[in-house]
């Protein structure tokens, strides 16, 4: 068995087909660069071959490296990822001269790629080194180099040829970005050559080869007197290009991912020097990213771990329960959102509000979605005509009949959800789950007003639903394996991301999202100038200071919460400091973004404008600062001490969910590969003597859990005791 095959007609043109045995999408290993390599070698020496055309077997091109091809040459250190990306360079650069004459550049064989669909990563490198690109005509293919996206950037080639094919400045929001593009978006800007339809592909890729000239051979940068376009840096105009992504680089990732500062620093370098020295320059900064930690960290749990949750690492082993028809409970924006998502994956979904105007408001919710879509070129008129007739809004419960799962999307009140679970268990039939969408509430709590507390579960999406990936979905103590396969099923359905956990205050994003909110907060009330807690935040790596976070998700919101937590805990609530800023702000009318006014100030339109210069006044400043990495320190352990409490206790207990969780429900620093893998990396021993720091100075809310101290006696990490989809004891 074998990843690629050859095959000559009779006109002479070798068709190289890339077909890995057993995968659905074609990924590049070792063993497939050899083969290819022995496949180009024997038809450039074959006299009878004219050209070659490479293509897939497959409905896409392919989906990028075998990440075990990484793993296995980080393994054998910087040298062997230098030497094995350089006999990766070696390979293309063999496709790109294809035979010619170094010095005349004549005399070489056309190569051409034959792309029927996405070409993603070293499935765009390996056809940026043929003389040129074909792509079938098919909307739903994406084109692009999505490497920065899991830590790493494009280092076969890739960095250095698009950066010399459009110039600095246009390559950059496909390296920089990692943006992705139609077939024919990818043309428009200047990323392939050609896009044909679909049953003509091959034909058009081997009447190119055939007719091809000595001329259409030679790659602009191998020709004499190459110049990049939009000029190379000492260029005038190349300078500024520079400055401005060095600029813009910084303003994105303030400095912590690696991979965004090691790219852009090929591209500069590589620019001042002959193309095959430019290959080297990538090739080095590419292994120094390897090396780092972080994008160690990244691909294991943008790539692998959310790859495998996806996949159903933990799904219950019982039959298939796709959802067919889908009940949602409450038209609001929660609400609609989900019934969008649903019937945009081909769900029939009933959606039920208390008044017909209210419900069809939701629905509309959808139209809307689909408008902008229609606008944008994204979504045909069939489309959206197909996706709104699965919709039916309705304040009538009997249309529940038949539907196999219920998501309920009520107001926050027990008393409200417990009401609508009994009406609609009673008119959907005895098999239906039942899924409640909150946020805070426990789920057994929940549980009781149902009949069958068996086939009760909670998931909890994310708002806006159309664009959060994240789903948490909560066992009760008495949800049994269907109810958590139905939930499952449902959510790969729909397209996101799952994590399970289990039963208790807050599940595990809120858990870890409210200490990071409250210890802002905290240090606003201390006099720790506002200014600093946001930016320490960004600087090290949060989407979102915790200021301008409370603000967005609303301060009323915090103020609730922090009402229903101090009622349920009593004498042991711990967050009476935080209580009394939130409380004034309320009473203030400052309630956050949706009223212009919270810890920010925000102009009529609700721009946000800066700080709000009221907190001087009632929480002044005081005159020693703490350090930028104190600050950090306290915001990131706030966070990570949540989630190694929830381990200990059993709310998780899969530290992958643990990391794709935290970064994609809540943004903890992507760079560092979520809580579990941050604490991996500083190691368990040096985050409890920074424990310990924080406890001396702030109280015991830093104590290190019994787990993470154990830990660090024992000298483990929690990859190497937990990690592979072991389950915490």
């Amino acid at each position: 068995m074998t990843d690629f095959t050859a095959l000559t007609d009779a006109q002479g043109v070798t068709t190289v087909t890339w077909d890995v045995p057993g995968k659905s999408m074609n990924v590049m290993s070792l063993a497939g660069f050899a083969e290819l390599n022995g496949l180009i070698d024997a038809a450039l020496a074959d006299p009878a071959v004219k050209g070659i055309v490479i293509t897939s077997g497959k409905k896409d091109f392919a989906g990028g490296m075998d990440l075990n091809v990484i793993a296995q040459m980080r393994a054998g250190g910087p040298q062997a990822i230098f030497d094995g990306v350089m006999q990766m360079h070696g390979v293309l650069r063999k496709i790109e001269r294809a035979g010619m004459d170094a010095k005349t550049l004549r005399g070489g064989k056309p190569i051409a790629a034959a792309l029927p669909g996405t070409a993603l990563g070293i499935g765009l490198e390996l056809p940026l080194s043929c003389h040129r690109i074909f792509a079938a005509d098919n909307p739903k293919a994406k084109i692009g180099l999505p490497e920065i996206m899991v830590g790493i950037f494009p280092g076969a080639g890739g960095t250095t040829r698009l950066a010399r094919k459009l110039g600095a400045m246009m390559a950059a929001p496909f390296l920089l970005e990692g943006k992705l593009s139609s077939p024919r978006d990818a043309k428009s800007a200047g990323l392939i050559d050609e896009v044909v339809a679909p049953e003509d592909l091959l034909a058009a890729a081997r009447a190119w080869v055939l007719a091809a000239s000595d001329a259409d051979l030679v790659k602009t940068w191998d020709a004499k007197g190459y110049k990049m376009p939009g000029g190379a840096p000492y260029h005038p105009a190349g300078f500024m290009t520079f400055v401005g992504a060095s600029a813009m680089v910084l303003g994105k990732t303030m400095g912590v991912y690696p991979a965004a500062k090691a790219l852009l620093a090929a591209v500069y370098e590589g620019a001042l020097v002959p193309f095959d020295t430019a290959l080297k320059i990538e090739a080095r900064h590419f292994t120094s990213v390897l090396m780092n930690p972080s994008s160690s960290a990244m691909i294991r749990a943008l790539f692998i771990n959310k790859e495998a949750l996806e996949k159903g690492a933990n799904r219950p082993a019982i039959d298939d329960q796709s959802v067919r028809k889908l009940g949602v409970l409450g038209a609001g924006m929660m609400g609609a959102g989900i019934a969008y998502v649903s019937a945009l994956a081909g769900i029939e979904v009933v959606l039920i509000d208390s008044t017909q105007e209210a419900a069809d408001r939701g629905k509309a919710h959808s139209e809307a979605l689909l408008d902008k879509g229609v606008k944008r070129g994204k979504v045909t008129a069939e489309k959206k005509a197909e996706v709104l007739a699965r919709i039916t809004a309705t304040t009538d419960y009997a249309a529940l009949q038949g539907v196999d799962l219920i998501v309920e999307a009520v107001f926050e009140d027990p008393k409200v959800k417990a009401e609508v679970t009994r009406k609609a268990e009673a008119a959907a039939g005895p098999d239906a789950i039942f899924a409640t969408n909150t946020s805070t509430l426990p789920i057994s709590g929940l549980a009781k007003a149902s009949a069958r507390p068996e086939q009760f579960i909670g998931i909890h999406f994310f708002s806006p639903v159309d664009k959060m990936n994240l789903v948490e979905i909560i066992r009760g103590k008495e949800t049994g394996p269907r109810a958590v396969a139905k939930a499952l099923d449902f959510v790969r359905a729909i397209r996101k991301t799952p994590i399970v956990v289990n039963d208790a205050r807050f599940f595990y994003a809120n858990r870890c999202i409210i200490p990071y909110i409250n210890e802002g907060i905290r240090m606003v009330a201390e006099g720790v100038e506002p200014a600093l807690v946001e930016n320490a935040a960004k600087l090290v790596g949060m989407p979102l200071g915790p200021l301008q976070l409370v603000d967005e998700t609303s301060i009323d919101l915090g103020v609730k919460i922090a009402r229903a937590t101090r009622a349920a805990m009593g004498a042991d609530y711990p967050d009476g400091a935080v209580d009394e800023v939130l409380f004034w702000l309320a009473d203030q009318g400052r309630l956050g973004r949706k009223a212009n006014a919270g810890f920010y100030a925000y102009s009529e339109k609700g721009d946000r404008l800066g700080l709000w210069d009221g907190l001087g006044p009632k929480y002044p400043l005081d005159k020693a600062q703490p350090s930028l990495t104190d600050v950090q320190h306290r915001l990131l352990f706030a966070q990570v001490l949540e989630a190694v409490r929830a381990l200990e206790e059993g709310v998780l207990t899969d530290i992958r969910e643990g990391d794709v969780g935290a970064i994609l429900g809540w943004g903890f620093a992507p760079w560092s590969g979520g809580p579990f893998s941050w604490l991996d990396m500083i190691g368990a021993k040096r985050a409890v003597d920074i424990c310990r720091g924080l406890t001396a100075q702030f109280g015991p809310r830093f104590h290190a859990p019994r787990l993470l101290l154990e830990m660090a006696d024992k000298g483990d990490t929690f990859y190497g005791r937990f990690g592979a989809g072991k389950q915490a004891a």
